[in-house]
């Protein structure tokens, strides 16, 4: 039996007043500016050349006084709109994108008022378009850019020309040019980054002015949730991040952009040193829409999980890498092309899969009306499948069933720490079981036991290690087979959809 203990902290968009830049430092090499053609119909050139040199004390201080004039300052002002005083400054979409939920909301009869924000940006285009995130200018009525080295009140007016929520970026450009050549951003090569890459961070942290700080990258493809079922994949870093850094680049030791910073995480308001950026090469395939004003992105049906760190080998993999189909949307494009809930996505469109993170990267970057093949383990056994990916659209709440608790004999399994029981006839009907096959119901879960946080009441389980479940005397028998400290591999019924879940013993 496992006990899980959960801490929880608040992950703090970085929205409220500058920039900071993650650098990945490897090199001192080729630190001039690059134009980006004002047109802009294709992303900026991205530089993939590998990173080689040695780092001292000079190449962050070449690095910094070089790609300090690329980030703007920028401040929003929203009017006669209600402002929700939550730590999320009432954004609904990034408190689902960071599973934080409101509070101290304002009334719906409270005065309406002027609102002010502010952020951070870095400019790629002469003609003065500028990446930032969409958290930082969401709803303003007006949005200001300030440049470095400039006065305080020496701000030019911006207008936003696309957003995309799921990735937190937006493309806005300044409606008035100084009269001075604006330097322009240069693309690194995200896909290239690994953790221990040294990182440098340039922003404007509580609005105090152009600060910067060192550190690396802690960790890739850190999935953030956008929505339920909906998550982005980040890189980790432990370069200072604090509130005001939102929309600032993270470049590498040339003055790459090689990420757009979005969030840190918290305990208490304190800074624990985790920041988190998008990918740049994740951002810059949907400039082009940006500037059409309108972002269209993939979705194949389905919801993944992570591996678990121990037992992956039970899917016959021999190293840690791929994501489990936890359940498939039945008229979605997954069901047509022959996923089923239990396989292991190894490889979409000839990627690999390093784990469910880079799954929803690869899933939401590719085209509608692809057809992808994807590389599966099925029951330890490698398949490809193909899929034709569909558009994702906004989100929909789905109708939930509501969960009926049966009355006679119950069965428990301290195995995993449930207890099970028959699954009553109104049920049967409604998820259309056999009676020879009705499956076994989860009529309440230990606490801090294996199924804790897995499995919850109202559950039907339907499989398990791939044999039918026929009530839950057949599922006790079943689950007290598995041997200790090795998965059960769980197919289950929960709110009339079909869902994978592994527990170990």
């Amino acid at each position: 039996m496992q006990a899980h203990r959960t801490t929880w902290f608040h992950l703090l968009l970085v929205a409220v007043a500058s920039t900071a830049i993650g650098m990945v430092l490897a090199s001192r090499l080729d630190l001039a500016p690059q134009s980006v053609a004002s047109g802009l119909t294709t992303p900026p050139p991205m530089n993939s050349a590998p990173l080689t040199g040695a780092v001292d004390a000079q190449t962050f201080r070449d690095v910094a006084s070089t790609v300090s004039p690329i980030v703007v300052n920028i401040r929003t002002g929203s009017t006669d709109r209600a402002r929700g005083t939550t730590e999320f400054d009432g954004d609904d979409m990034l408190r689902r994108f960071f599973g934080g939920e409101p509070r101290n909301r304002r009334r719906r009869d409270a005065p309406r008022e002027r609102v002010g924000g502010a952020g951070s940006g870095f400019i790629i285009d002469k003609a003065g378009l500028i990446l930032t995130n969409n958290h930082v200018v969401e709803g303003a009525d007006n949005i200001d850019v300030g440049f470095f080295g400039g006065a305080s009140d020496d701000y030019y007016p911006a207008r936003i020309v696309g957003r995309d929520p799921l990735t937190d970026s937006a493309l806005i450009q300044l409606t008035r040019l100084p009269d001075r050549e604006l330097p322009v951003a240069r693309f690194g090569n995200s896909d290239l980054i690994q953790p221990g890459d040294w990182v440098m961070a340039i922003g404007n942290p509580f609005d105090i002015g152009h600060s910067i700080s060192v550190g690396i990258i802690s960790g890739l493809g850190r999935p953030l949730n956008v929505a339920e079922g909906r998550r982005v994949g980040t890189l980790q870093t432990d370069a200072a991040i604090n509130p005001g850094n939102s929309g600032g680049p993270m470049l590498n030791i040339r003055g790459e952009v090689v990420g757009m910073n979005t969030a840190m995480l918290t305990a208490q308001a304190n800074n624990l040193g985790i920041g988190f950026a998008v990918p740049i090469n994740v951002v810059r395939e949907i400039i082009p829409q940006l500037r059409e004003g309108h972002v269209t992105r993939g979705v194949i049906g389905i919801r993944i999980q992570a591996l678990p760190s121990i037992g992956f080998q039970d899917f016959g993999l021999t190293r840690r890498v791929g994501a489990i189909v936890a359940a498939v949307d039945p008229e979605g494009p997954a069901s047509r092309g022959g996923l089923e809930p239990g396989d292991v996505i190894v490889e979409f469109g000839g990627r690999e899969v390093r784990d469910d993170g880079v799954l929803v990267d690869l899933v939401t970057r590719a085209a509608p009306g692809t057809r992808v093949p994807l590389k599966i383990l099925r029951r330890q056994q490698p398949r490809t499948v193909h899929v034709v990916v569909d558009e994702l659209t906004s989100d929909q709440d789905e109708p939930r069933p509501r969960r009926e608790m049966a009355s006679s004999r119950r069965q428990e399994d301290r195995g995993i720490g449930v207890t099970l029981d028959e699954v009553p006839p109104e049920l049967m009907r409604r998820l259309r079981l056999q009676r020879v096959t009705r499956g076994a119901l989860i009529a309440d879960v230990e606490s801090q036991s294996a199924a804790d946080g897995a499995l919850t009441r109202g559950d039907v389980i339907i499989e398990i290690n791939d044999q039918r479940v026929a009530n839950a005397v057949d599922a006790a028998t079943k689950l007290e087979a598995v041997p200790q400290d090795r998965l059960a591999r769980l197919l289950v019924l929960r709110d009339g959809q079909r869902v994978f879940v592994p527990v170990r013993k």
